[in-house]
């Protein structure tokens, strides 16, 4: 058995019938109320000129879920970035980020992950989103979902499916990790401060370190030194995994840096280390053909 089918078999297969009806039918307006106030001083906000830009439908197995595309107004064939949010949904820094990768000459598109679960966006304490939303996603869900937008992409956005980048932040960290054993597809991945190990149950049975040497695309990860949610020794044991099994995914750790130091509208943005890290993970794409 594959470790992509093992993912996918220790996950119970939920039948649409099954399915509660979506709750989230529209993406957020601005910040998601968790994370308000926002650090307007640093906030960076990424014009649309010479972008397509905005709100989309995303045809899932199930129905439909809204998500954020971005790409160049000219031109076709661009290889696709799959944008997967942290824990706050598609809200306006996502969106941000697609509009970034589209300057870059990306058809980036970011789709609402929570949209079965639960409107993360009206939510203002970080501990009902974490346990009345986030832990009630599955992973096989999500790779289905990322299925689902990379191919809408190619289909309605002038995406090249041969060529597909994922790039997540906190939650989608992790997920970036999982998907590089999901999608054969899949070139290259960025993953910031996304978890490596930890609890497992029946909607997250494996951590990224249980993936090793199961890997389809090069990672590089990005993490922060001072992030107390990440030790360093989980970052360590990844290192030596990928050593092990000679896989050239690294992992770039950042001394000062916090969890969350790319996110410009928190406390945590650390602009040194966070355009440092945007650099390296286009040239990472670039250098995979992604």
């Amino acid at each position: 058995m594959s470790f992509t089918s093992d993912l996918k078999s220790l996950l119970p297969e939920i039948e649409p019938k099954n399915r509660r009806e979506f709750l989230v039918k529209n993406l957020a307006a601005g910040f998601a109320l968790a994370v308000q106030p926002i650090c307007g001083q640093t906030t960076i906000t990424t014009d649309t000129n010479g972008l397509t830009a905005g709100e989309v439908r995303i045809p899932v197995k199930d129905g439909v879920i809204p998500g954020y595309r971005a790409c160049p107004a000219k031109g076709h064939g661009f290889p696709i970035a799959l944008v997967v949010q942290e824990i706050f949904g598609v809200h306006e820094h996502i969106k941000d980020i697609c509009r970034r990768l589209a300057h870059a000459g990306y058809c980036a598109v970011a789709p609402e992950l929570f949209a079965r679960e639960g409107d993360v966006s009206k939510m203002t304490d970080v501990n009902q989103i974490v346990t009345q939303v986030v832990s009630k996603v599955p992973d096989a869900q999500v790779m289905t979902d990322l299925d689902a937008a990379a191919n809408w992409a190619a289909k309605a956005a002038h995406g090249d499916i041969g060529r597909i980048a994922i790039v997540g932040f906190c939650w989608g960290g992790r997920i970036v990790w999982l998907y590089a054993v999901h999608n054969p597809k899949l070139r290259a991945g960025a993953a910031w401060y996304g978890r490596l190990e930890g609890d497992t149950n029946e909607l997250t049975p494996k951590n990224p370190l249980d993936f090793v040497g199961a890997l389809r695309a090069p990672i590089i990860g990005f993490y922060g030194g001072k992030d107390t949610g990440i030790p360093e020794q989980s970052i360590d044991k990844m290192r030596a995994a990928l050593k092990v099994v000679g896989d050239p995914s690294q992992i770039n750790v950042y001394p000062e840096a916090q969890h969350g130091f790319n996110a410009d509208y928190r406390p945590s943005y650390d602009k040194d280390a966070a355009q440092d890290a945007w650099k390296k993970m286009l040239a990472w794409f670039k250098k995979y053909g992604a």
